[in-house]
């Protein structure tokens, strides 16, 4: 009798002991990706990150064979959306387009001495896509024909001529802010949702003056409705080669680059991580992800993870730096 109660009790705990270890087998060897994917944008529709996304993740659910959605998660210049990818579970399931802003918030936090919503270390970064230079635009019925006219104008007008952007601290802020901080002078910030609206607030005639993505812009300056004043980057760009860069017109520190980057919670496990590298090397070189970059007149500038991490760190420490020069915006 006791042999046998021995016996029941030896089975029992094989059987407990199968029915713990066959579920979480499966779990383990449950293919990457067997469900949809969502991929957070934290920008409105019609902005930088949005227009690079929804192509891009059109082309890469085709190479994962499972639906990639685009999730717009917007608010605080970003941060609530890069905060909601943050604190997703990581598990391949939840990933996320950002801009170069993701670079900022964390130390604008730092700032004004509040938790940070999250931080660079919570994202691990798998290709970088897209990278252009802000470039300067006014309604095309404006007063400036140049930078150097709208500098003299703000000079006599502190704080009259007003700009719109992503955001306080976006990325559309800090360019302009790197900008006056060199000319010297005081205009107005209006900030919106998004890159989008701030376009829809300088066409609708109520802001006068943004920096912001060239995709975004050229389509209304072939238009004949904006008129491009310079760029922030270190040389001129191919589709509007007679607009100077900052650089050349005396403003030598003011550089920026709006870049778009895919990431993943840090936890995410390498596998996945490997796969999605692999998709993502695949969907920058598809002729449909290349001809909305053309249509759109962005080049596709990519990084591999590792070369990406490079690139990120060093762009941070730039922006970092602005964002201090900035200090408090209340």
């Amino acid at each position: 009798m006791k042999r046998m109660k021995f016996v029941f009790s030896v089975l029992a705990i094989i059987g407990v002991g199968l029915i713990s270890v066959i579920p979480a087998k499966g779990l383990a060897d449950e293919p990457y990706p067997a469900r949809p994917i969502q991929v957070i944008v934290p920008f409105p529709p019609g902005g930088v990150a949005d227009l690079v996304a929804r192509p891009f993740t059109t082309v890469l659910e085709k190479l994962v064979k499972q639906p990639v959605v685009v999730v717009n998660k917007t608010g605080a210049g970003g941060a609530v959306g890069m905060q909601a990818a943050a604190v997703s579970k990581p598990d391949g399931y939840t990933l996320m387009v950002a801009l170069s802003s993701i670079s900022v918030m964390p130390e604008v936090d730092a700032l004004f001495g509040r938790p940070s919503t999250y931080k660079l270390k919570d994202f691990a970064p798998i290709a970088l896509l897209t990278a252009d230079p802000t470039i300067f635009v006014v309604k095309k019925e404006s007063p400036w024909k140049t930078v150097a006219d709208l500098v003299a104008d703000a000079k006599k007008r502190p704080n009259e001529i007003k700009y719109s952007s992503s955001g306080v601290y976006g990325t559309m802020h800090v360019a302009m802010e790197m900008f006056t901080h060199a000319a010297g002078i005081k205009m107005r910030h209006i900030p919106t949702g998004g890159g989008g609206p701030a376009l829809t607030s300088l066409l609708g005639g109520h802001v006068d003056a943004l920096s912001g993505g060239p995709n975004v812009s050229i389509p209304h300056i072939k238009a004949g409705t904006l008129r491009v004043l310079a760029n922030w980057g270190a040389k001129r760009l191919a589709a509007l080669p007679d607009v100077p860069t900052m650089k050349e017109l005396g403003y030598k520190d003011v550089e920026f680059y709006i870049w778009s980057g895919f990431f993943a919670p840090a936890a995410t496990p390498p596998s996945a991580i490997k796969i999605l590298r692999e998709a993502t090397a695949k969907a920058v070189q598809a002729p449909e992800f290349k001809a909305a970059m053309e249509k759109m007149d962005t080049p596709i500038y990519y990084l591999d993870s590792p070369e990406f991490q490079k690139f990120w760190d060093q762009d941070a420490e730039r922006l970092i730096k602005a964002v201090r020069n900035i200090g408090k915006v209340q």
